[in-house]
């Protein structure tokens, strides 16, 4: 196609969009490594909380009160575009600035199939069960706020980066629409992820992401660790999972209605 939503879409600028999210979800897991586990933080209704976190964690209660916080200033209306962001807890108030939010251009709004894919119950298990105890040190030095602070970085990255495989999976829809309606109507999510599997692809992507930890690292201080064979384990045994499994839910979706001319 060369109309304009394949412009404001295309491979390239795709893969730049990608870059910046790498960037900053290496950044954020490298800063959550200079922190203790600090394991309480994790725990619903910790004793050490005083019960302010009623029946969530630490972690969830922060997480609630910042998204509570954005959500009145609209950050979660703009689900569809590039710069959606996705929120992992609920209840959330309804905006309450006046025309807040970043207008969705008709472009946009028609280049992703209606979706309400959300897999931040995944992120955030995976997160805490397998991604902080790898990536930090079994300790706990009381600096649960810093912590938290961390972690929420850590985590509006990770969703970031994995729903942004939707777009990735619309451009491969787009070239091969027909194959994948077939395997949506035969629900076959095997043959989906078969077509979608490059490994050589996965192996570039980890050195990229090991060159940029390597860098950011070196702007730390001497005594900062810098975990970079653990960022990439980290990206390499979970976030690509998620990304595929985000990927083939999309298509799933895509291709069920899709409907040839």
């Amino acid at each position: 196609m060369s109309s304009f939503s394949d412009d404001v879409y295309s491979k390239d600028r795709i893969f730049r969009t990608l870059v910046r999210l790498e960037d900053t979800l290496i950044c954020a897991l490298t800063e959550r490594a200079q922190s203790a586990h600090d394991r309480l933080i994790y725990i619903p209704g910790a004793l050490r909380f005083n019960n302010t976190t009623v029946s969530r964690s630490f972690l969830e209660y922060f997480l609630w009160e910042t998204e509570k916080i954005h959500a009145k200033a609209g950050r979660y209306v703009d689900q569809h575009s590039a710069e959606a962001c996705y929120p992992f807890t609920s209840p959330l108030p309804l905006p309450s600035v006046k025309s807040c939010g970043r207008v969705i251009s008709c472009v946009e709004s028609k280049f992703l199939c209606p979706n309400d894919l959300n897999v931040n119950e995944d992120i955030m298990r995976i997160y805490i069960k397998m991604i902080v105890p790898s990536i930090c040190e079994n300790r706990d030095d009381g600096q649960y706020g810093s912590s938290a602070i961390r972690d929420i970085e850590c985590l509006e990255a990770l969703s970031r980066r994995i729903h942004y495989a939707k777009f990735i999976a619309e451009h491969h829809f787009r070239e091969s629409p027909e194959i994948y309606a077939r395997l949506a109507r035969a629900n076959d999510r095997q043959g989906i992820y078969d077509l979608l599997a490059n490994r050589d692809q996965e192996v570039r992507t980890l050195h990229r992401l090991g060159r940029k930890a390597i860098v950011y690292g070196q702007t730390l201080e001497k005594e900062s660790r810098t975990p970079v064979q653990q960022v990439i384990s980290v990206y390499d045994r979970w976030i690509f999972p998620l990304i595929k499994q985000v990927e083939v839910d999309y298509l799933m979706i895509r291709g069920l209605r899709y409907e040839e001319n």
